[in-house]
């Protein structure tokens, strides 16, 4: 009964957790144009109502303002629904290296919340987590697949995404339902409020003549259009096999933080900017726990016909544009 979760989406009760985010709305946006019935739940922490506001009106969408750590929200969501996106979480990497009991409550708790009211509702027959690269920390093997071990964070962040992704394993072969996890790469585009391109603008808007740059910048990671990331999570979902299928997602190439930094200043059209570099974290990066390299194995998915439009520097650059429009 797996084998098309995403035929059964287009008619399915869909709930999507952290709904009114960056990737939630996103989600959101494609599953109203396929017709489904969609109910968001967010505690608007981190998401924004502006992200979903054109969908208020429509009968086939609910919004719930409602916390993943009360309950009774969950009960109620979860009422008619067949599917589950659950995307909520803390996603921010730094929070990690000063207070990680937000990562814990935010990310591990709430899925353990999440997994207890499926559970407990027992007619839920698929859940879609969003975890991340993250969970390799930092591998050997480069593209890393998805069956790479030890798995071994060097975040917090990363330990509470894969502490996640085991209890959804546990919980799906103990209940009974079908699991899709996949790892996300650098997902970019517009509505993103966090992460290096972002702060980059913000930086720069605030001060032109200079750009501080946290870690050598030699830091070099796979970045992710928005667009290309939605169409993966569609074709994950297609043609289904194992109770509990991952999949990497991510570009095909990486980018280095230096010519990240100078792509956003030549999309803002500014000339004679300081790089200043703060290396101040061992081997030159830019905080406790941030990866130096990362490039994930995305031939699982390009074996369902997916591959992303866009590289990550052209990523980048979309990114830049759309913040920009937006200011």
């Amino acid at each position: 009964m797996w084998v098309q979760v995403l035929e059964s989406v287009k008619s399915a009760r869909v709930l999507i957790t952290g709904g009114a985010g960056f990737i939630g709305s996103h989600l959101a946006d494609e599953l109203m144009l396929r017709r489904s019935k969609v109910t968001v739940l967010d505690n608007l922490s981190n998401g924004s109502i502006k992200n979903i506001e054109k969908w208020l009106e429509n009968p086939n969408f609910t919004f719930m303002r409602r916390d993943l750590l009360d309950a009774h929200s969950l009960e109620m969501a979860l009422e008619g629904s067949e599917i589950v996106f659950h995307l909520a979480a803390n996603a921010e990497v730094r929070t990690g290296t000063t207070q990680p009991k937000i990562h814990y409550k935010q990310n591990i708790q709430t899925t353990f919340n999440l997994l207890e009211a499926m559970r407990k509702a027992g007619d839920i027959e698929v859940v879609v987590f969003t975890s991340s690269s993250t969970v390799y920390g930092e591998p050997t093997r480069m593209p890393t697949p998805e069956n790479y071990a030890p798995l071994r964070p060097i975040s917090v962040y990363g330990s509470s995404k894969l502490s996640c992704e085991a209890l959804i394993t546990g919980y799906a072969n103990t209940y009974g339902f079908k699991a899709i996890i996949y790892r996300l790469a650098n997902v970019i585009g517009p509505r993103s409020t966090h992460g290096v391109v972002y702060d980059f603008v913000q930086k720069l808007e605030r001060d032109c003549t200079q750009l501080e740059v946290l870690g050598d910048g030699t830091q070099k990671k796979s970045y992710l259009f928005i667009d290309d990331c939605i169409t993966a999570i569609d074709a994950g979902l297609k043609n289904t096999e194992d109770r509990v299928e991952i999949f990497n997602i991510g570009s095909d190439d990486q980018i280095d933080v230096k010519t990240i930094a100078n792509a956003v200043i030549e999309e803002m059209g500014l000339e004679n900017v300081t790089l200043r570099f703060a290396e101040d974290v061992d081997g030159g990066r830019g905080w406790v726990g941030d990866v130096k390299s990362m490039l994930l194995d995305i031939s699982r998915l390009r074996s369902k016909d997916w591959r992303p439009r866009y590289n990550s520097e052209q990523s980048v650059r979309l990114t830049v544009r759309e913040i920009l429009r937006g200011l």
